[in-house]
């Protein structure tokens, strides 16, 4: 240990350790690939943490106090774990810039998500997601959203709202066709939809001003040639 890190991954802890409780205001603590089944409450007092790493355990919940650690404004990873949902009190961390949340068992992301103001990369990919909430529209600095291997038809309309948004990764879903809510989307670069059942492209694609990749591919998707010709003659990859 040094500092202000406690970094026990792969330490073999089966728990969180006594010690941390003990350590004056931990900045950084990680916990990845210790066995943990659960995390006490007690979690919510290390209100100095900036990072928390809870990866690859087997949690099958996170206690609410989680909500408490309101200094967490760098990362949070609770991602390969065994988790069903998320609390609720998630979306008092404001400052939160970056949640794995990929690898889990989780059917839907609570209602609060919106009050993560500050988030840039949200993960939640390779979960049991059959739908996202309207509430996701509030993250308006996100710049990256990875939901591949989920159960997604579509997106919920505020996605429109997302100005920042530059990667979303929508591979291995169930669209059918290309989410009509991230028309005219200002920064989006790059936009997958590998593997889901996409028939056509609709021309309102050639609006999104910022793409460069387009992936199609596993899809079958029919483009007409004009607007294949608009896509690649301004420079965007499209892949089919």
């Amino acid at each position: 240990m040094r500092g202000d890190v406690l970094d026990y991954w792969r330490a073999g802890t089966g728990k969180v350790p006594d010690e941390v409780w003990e350590h004056p205001g931990p900045r950084v603590l990680v916990l990845a690939e210790n066995g943990l089944t659960g995390l006490p409450d007690r979690i919510g007092t290390l209100r100095e943490l900036h990072t928390l790493d809870l990866g690859h355990n087997r949690l099958t919940s996170l206690p609410d106090t989680i909500g408490d650690l309101t200094g967490l404004d760098r990362c949070l990873y609770v991602h390969d774990n065994r988790l069903t949902a998320l609390p609720a009190s998630l979306g008092r961390l404001r400052r939160l810039t970056y949640l794995n949340a990929g690898e889990n068992r989780l059917t839907a992301l609570p209602d609060s998500l919106g009050g993560l103001r500050a988030l840039v990369e949200l993960r939640a990919q390779h979960n049991e997601l059959v739908s996202l909430p309207e509430e996701l529209g509030s993250l308006a600095a996100l710049r990256e959203l990875w939901l591949c291997g989920n159960r997604l038809t579509e997106l919920p309309r505020s996605a429109g709202l997302l100005r920042e948004l530059r990667e979303l990764e929508l591979r291995e879903n169930a669209f059918t066709a290309v989410p009509e809510a991230l028309r005219g989307l200002p920064s989006l670069r790059r936009l997958d939809l590998r593997g889901n059942a996409v028939r056509e492209l609709p021309d309102w694609v050639t609006e999104l001003p910022a793409l460069e990749k387009l992936d199609l591919r596993w899809n079958g998707t029919e483009v007409a040639p004009a607007l294949l010709r608009r896509l690649t003659g301004r420079g965007c990859v499209v892949l089919r």
